[in-house]
């Protein structure tokens, strides 16, 4: 009688702990995000790199990113332009518009200003364009289809299939999809993402909330935010996002134990 009540006591404890993971676990879709989370108006981040924990600084980068509410084919929409610079150039344009309440990819334009090697200075432009409306994946002036040869823009439209009659949500747009998740301690999100204009495929991706931190601002301002995690083999990646605005404040990076990535919103910048 005893071993049957531990049996029971052990199966019904198992199936409270299964029952708390699912709970933990949220899948991402138009039903759990909140568009009006995101603020309009011009965000800037600087961008840096660390080949070691403790050295110096490298390819530093700024980033502007500016989100707008407009109108695309009639349906509302919301328009996030991005724009790279590096030490002497703009290196890369976006233009992502999306459904306003989905967040749905309409059309997404990529230009990208590239070393042609990593031992020549001349630099090579690159202009994709996706139209998810018309069903299109334009790449360097080719429109491009099952029949596509080249690496590159095979990989493109592989890519590009692979979101096919899927609801996604835009990587490139990341630091602006992140602020519409519904926070919460210990909960896992599993983003469907997909970065259109290039060879990754649709995939669906895990955050965690881990906890909170402060991170200190201007005037000694304590601000107090979401630690989001997302880690998988030599990647591991920290955000921190504020609970007051839901904006990301900070990534940190650590690729293989030897190359760090930073991200820091910048308060004002001109």
């Amino acid at each position: 009688m005893i071993k049957k009540t531990l049996l029971f006591i052990g199966l019904s404890l198992a199936v409270v702990s299964l029952k708390a993971q699912k709970r933990d676990t949220l899948q991402i879709s138009t039903e759990n995000i909140n568009p009006n989370a995101l603020r309009e108006g011009t965000h800037r981040y600087l961008v840096y790199f660390k080949m070691k924990k403790d050295s110096v600084r490298t390819q530093t980068q700024f980033w502007t990113r500016k989100v707008t509410k407009g109108n695309f084919n009639g349906k509302p929409t919301i328009e996030i332009y991005q724009e790279w610079e590096d030490k002497d150039s703009i290196m890369h344009i976006v233009k992502t518009i999306s459904d306003i309440k989905t967040m749905q990819t309409f059309f997404h334009q990529t230009w990208w200003k590239i070393p042609v090697s990593r031992t020549s200075t001349a630099k090579t432009v690159n202009l994709t364009t996706v139209d998810f409306t018309n069903k299109t994946v334009e790449y360097n002036g080719k429109f491009l289809s099952d029949t596509t040869s080249g690496r590159q823009a095979k990989s493109i439209w592989e890519g590009y299939q692979s979101s096919k009659d899927k609801f996604f949500l835009n990587w490139h747009s990341d630091l602006e999809i992140f602020p519409m998740l519904p926070y919460k301690d210990g909960l896992t999100f599993v983003i469907p993402f997909y970065d259109p204009g290039t060879a990754s495929n649709y995939q669906k991706v895990a955050y965690t909330v881990t906890g909170s931190s402060v991170l200190t601002g201007y005037n000694d301002q304590k601000i107090d935010c979401w630690l989001l995690v997302h880690e998988e083999k030599g990647n591991k990646e920290v955000f921190w996002i504020s609970k007051k605005t839901n904006e990301v404040l900070k990534l940190e990076q650590e690729v293989n134990g030897r190359i760090y990535r930073y991200k820091i919103k910048l308060g004002f910048s001109v």
